[in-house]
Order: structure tokens, then sequence, then C-alpha cells
């Protein structure tokens, strides 16, 4: 059985609170204006019940029509406010709740682009983009659709509640025979829908987890037959979320029932209370109509609460998923340490295990000098790739230290000269301008060095060559670049960051091309004087080197020049003769 990638944290609600109010607290004269607009809107809809029981008192009595003419005219006048009312609120909540929502995704993709790369593979992508994308989508609708609706619909429950008890205090005790039933009903309810819809979120992700898998693995999935097994799998998880969802909806229809049955019994007690009071002359029949327009306009916010409330859920379960992420530890300023200016490398006893009990790479130690060029080589599974990715930062090692400069590896401040920078194999070119995919690197390269960097790695020539230059748009639905040149836009990235230290893990892989001459050269030209570790998947590479270091299950066994390790006799002879067939 296939085990289930471990989820991201989840905050509690607590916590998710907190976050929510703390960025909502930065805006707070708009969020005072939207409260203040609500509660005007709540008080604008009690005048239409009472008047209209003044109206029917008005007509008990025999008075002539001119008197219905104030009652009319302060029912429209009260339509007016609450129209006026309810358009600023809503203005007033989007200029509060816009720019907190928008922090919110921020600081969650600063986290999410923060996240190490064995964490990220750990995890799985699935539940990050469900997070990022599905979940703030939902927040997002919640804020500028759900809130508003929430709030007025509470305060129209609360203001009317008033309001029927100052028509007479007997009605208002007969209203209240619904709220033990509607009490019930809570009671029954909230404990079951929450985890209902924790569920819900976590399904959600493992789908979008199998879909995203499908789609980028799908060569290699049909390559090996594996095609339909992938399709079984992608429809399993679509029919849990969707097996949830339907269970949710069965439970909210269950809760929607036990509502009506509390709404059935407490106006069939308010009329029951309201004849007697009439009928021994304690009330009016204005009095008793407008109560009951009172308790049945209880119906429509009430309702509302119920589906809002609904929809409330199931964004608080996204807030905690957000929230989750969003408190991740992010880049910290003050602990950013001395600016590097030199890079000679060290790696002291490094031990790190995926899997616990499995070393991939122990007790490694190397030490490279600044403008050092060493190879990395060894059979698959040496550790090569583990020991190039503790390097560059992208992996946090179970143990041991790797410094840069006398100074332990940390991710650059802001602005700050980069201490190491790695180049894969595995490329991303961004749906922009090819100025913008290399300024990503230095945000402050001007147009000349970027044509600098260009010409360095021998890519000026078809940049220039392209219909707008470096502003023509390439990547995903726009203009496709082949892989060679791919590589070498990550190269002129390289030379614009001007790190201390390169590390290259195939980034040279097209070496079987008809470019491979030009990405050799490229590479070549960016590391020329940078210490440089050379993940080498071939031994050209390494005899280019000025230092080779050999590995085998997950520790170095020889080190020296390519001539040395030759004349040795020892594994990297072995590996070498077995490479150039000699």
């Amino acid at each position: 059985m296939t085990a289930q990638p471990q989820l991201l944290p989840v905050s509690t609600s607590r916590e998710a609170a907190a976050l929510a109010w703390h960025l909502l607290s930065a805006h707070r004269p708009a969020l005072a204006t939207a409260c203040a607009m609500f509660v005007v809107d709540a008080l604008a809809g009690l005048v239409a019940p009472l008047m209209l029981g003044r109206i029917v008192d008005l007509v008990d009595r025999g008075a002539d029509t001119g008197a219905l003419v104030a009652p009319i005219l302060w029912i429209l006048g009260a339509a007016l406010a609450a129209g006026a009312a309810t358009a600023l609120a809503i203005g007033a909540l989007a200029r509060a709740a816009e720019p907190a929502l928008a922090e919110l995704r921020e600081q969650s993709l600063e986290r999410a682009l923060h996240l190490e790369s064995a964490e990220l593979e750990h995890v799985g992508s699935g539940d990050l983009l469900s997070r990022v994308s599905d979940d703030v989508r939902l927040v997002a609708v919640s804020i500028t659709e759900v809130v508003p609706h929430l709030v007025s619909s509470l305060l129209m429950v609360v203001f009317t509640a008033i309001g029927l008890f100052t028509l007479d205090w007997r009605l208002g005790l007969a209203g209240l025979a619904a709220v033990p039933l509607y009490a019930q009903a809570l009671r029954w309810y909230l404990p079951r829908s929450g985890p209902f819809y924790r569920r819900e979120r976590e399904a959600n992700g493992e789908r979008a987890e199998a879909f995203v898998t499908g789609v980028q693995g799908s060569r290699t999935l049909r390559a090996f037959g594996l095609a339909e097994q992938q399709q079984v799998r992608v429809t399993d998880a679509s029919w849990r979320s969707a097996d949830i969802s339907i269970e949710v909806y069965r439970l909210y229809s269950r809760f929607t029932g036990r509502f009506n049955r509390a709404e059935l019994v407490g106006l069939l007690v308010l009329l029951v209370v309201g004849f007697q009071l009439v009928r021994s002359d304690a009330t009016t029949v204005g009095a008793v109509t407008a109560a009951a327009l009172f308790f049945h306009r209880l119906f429509n916010p009430i309702g509302a609460l119920l589906a809002l409330f609904d929809e409330a859920q199931s964004a608080g379960a996204s807030l905690t998923r957000i929230a989750g992420l969003a408190q991740l530890p992010g880049r910290d300023p003050a602990a950013a340490g001395p600016v590097l200016d030199r890079g000679d490398l060290a790696v002291t006893d490094l031990y790190h295990e995926y899997v616990a009990g499995r070393a991939a790479v122990s007790g490694v130690s190397l030490t490279v000098a600044q403008g050092e060029r060493v190879a990395v080589v060894g059979a698959t599974g040496a550790g090569k790739t583990t020991l190039g990715a503790a390097v560059a930062g992208q992996l946090r090692p179970t143990r041991g230290t790797v410094e840069v400069g006398g100074a332990p590896l940390r991710r650059s401040a802001d602005g700050e000269r980069e201490a190491v920078a790695l180049v894969t194999q595995e490329l991303h070119v961004f749906a922009m301008s090819v100025r913008d995919n290399l300024t990503l690197a230095a945000p402050s390269a001007d147009d000349e060095q970027v044509r600098a960097a260009l010409r360095l790695v021998g890519a000026w020539a078809w940049v220039a060559a392209l219909p707008d230059g470096l502003d023509t748009v390439v990547g995903s639905g726009a203009l496709p670049l082949t892989p060679a040149q791919t590589q070498q836009l990550a190269l002129a990235r390289v030379a614009l960051a001007d790190p201390l230290v390169v590390v290259l893990d195939e980034a040279t892989a097209e070496a079987g091309s008809s470019g491979a001459r030009a990405l050799e050269e490229a590479a070549a030209a960016v590391t020329a004087g940078r210490t440089t570790v050379t993940i080498a998947h071939r031994l050209t590479q390494a005899r280019a080197a000025d230092r080779v270091v050999v590995m085998a299950h997950g520790r170095v066994v020889e080190t020296g020049t390519h001539d040395e390790l030759v004349a040795a006799g020892g594994v990297y002879a072995g590996l070498w003769h077995a490479w150039s067939g000699s």
C-alpha cells in the first residue's frame, strides 16, 4: 500500500482567529465604519414591521387615509436608509478585508516559497497547492460575500428580538419558546460538522495531489504502463472528496429540518399567546401583528445564518489550513548574520537520512578552497545529489554543518549577495519576458548587465534575434524555449546573482545534443573564479575539475585530481575505464 504524504500543519481555530484579527486590526477605521453601517441597516429593518402594526391599529380604529401617509413614508425612508447603509458597509468591509487578505496571501506564499525542497517532497505538492489556491479563494469569497450577510443577519436577529420584547414582554417570552429547539439543533450539529469540514478540505488536498502527480508524471506513467493505475488513484481520491461532500450536505439537511421545526413551534406559541392577549384587551391587534411580523422576519436571517454558517464553517476550516502555512517559520532578518565576502566551503561530518535508519550520506567532510572547482562522482545512489543539496542549502541535514566563508550556511537577506546558487537539470521558464526571467535573480540589474550575462553564457545572439528581444514573453502560453536555451537562461541568472559558491547538478545535461559544447563553455564561464561543486554524471566534467571526490554508499572513498585517481587504480579508475571504454 502506498504511504499517504504527511500534510502541512493546520492551526487551531484560536490561532487562525488571532491571525485574522491581527491582519484586520491594521485597518480599524474602515472596519469600524462597516460595523456602524451594519447596525444602521439592522435598525432600519425594524421600521417596516412596527409601521405595519401601526397601520393595522389605525385601520382597526377607523382612521382616515391621511393617517396612513406617515407610516408609509417611514417604511420608504427606512428602505432607502437600509440600502445606503448596506452599500457603505460592504464598501468599508472591502477596504478593510481585501488588504488583509492580500497580506495573508503574500505571507502564505512567502512561507510556501521558503519551504525546504525535502520537506515539500515529503508533504506532497497537492496539499500546498490546495491551500494557496482553493483555500485562499474560499476565504476570499467568505470575506467579500459571506461575512457581510453573516453580520447583517446576526444583527437583524438581535435587534428584532429586542423589538419583540419592546412591543410586549409577554409576546417576547412567547417567541423565546423556539430558543430551546434552536439550541438543541445547534448542539446536535456543531460537534458533527467541524470534523466533516476538516476532512473535506484534506480530501480536496489529496485529490489535488493525485491529479498534479498524474499530470506532471504523465510521460513516465505512460512509459511504464502505469497511467491506468494513476487514473484509478485520481478517481478514488475524487470520490473520497465527493462522498465527504455528500455526507456534509446530508448532515446540513437534517440540521435545517430541526430549525424549521423550531420556527413552527415558536410562531404557533406566539400567535396563541397574542390571541389570548387581544381577547383580554391586554394588547392591540396591531401589536400582535407587528410581533408576528417580527418573528416571521427572523426566519430569513436565521435561515441565512444557517446557510452562511455552513459556508463559514468551511471557510473556517480553510483559514486554519492557511494559518498553519502562514505560521511556519519564515526568514528571520535579525538572524541574518555577517555579510560574506569569501567563498571557501567547509562541510563537516555531514549525515542525512530520508528514511530512519538508512543513511543517504554518512560522515562526509569536504573542504573546497575559494575558486576551486570540485567534481563529485560515484555510482547511482552514492549520495552525490544529497551532498549537493546540502551544500546548496536546499536540504537541512540530519547532522553536520555546512559553512561558507567561515559562517554557517543560511538564506541570504533581501538585497544581499547570494552565498550559494544551485543549477539543476530541472529548470523552469517563467511565463514572462526574458528580461524578467533573468532579473528575478537580481531585481536591480539594468539592461546592460542583463546583456552582459547573456553574452557570458553565449545566449545573446538568439535572444537578440527574438521578435521583441529582451521584452519577448517566453514560457507557458508564449514562446517556448529549447532545453538548451532554458539552461543558458539559468546560467545567466547565476551570473547576475553573483554567488560565492555554485553547485551544478546535471546543469549541462544537454551534452548529448548539438548545443553540448556551448553549454559546457557557458558553465565554465559562469563558474570561473568561483568556488564550484559539480555533481558529475559525466566523467568528462570530472576530468576538467581541479579535484575529484569519489563517493560510494554515502561516504567519500577517494579524493584527488583526475590523473592521480586514474593512476591509483581504485574506484574512480574503474569508473573512468568503464566510461571511456579504455
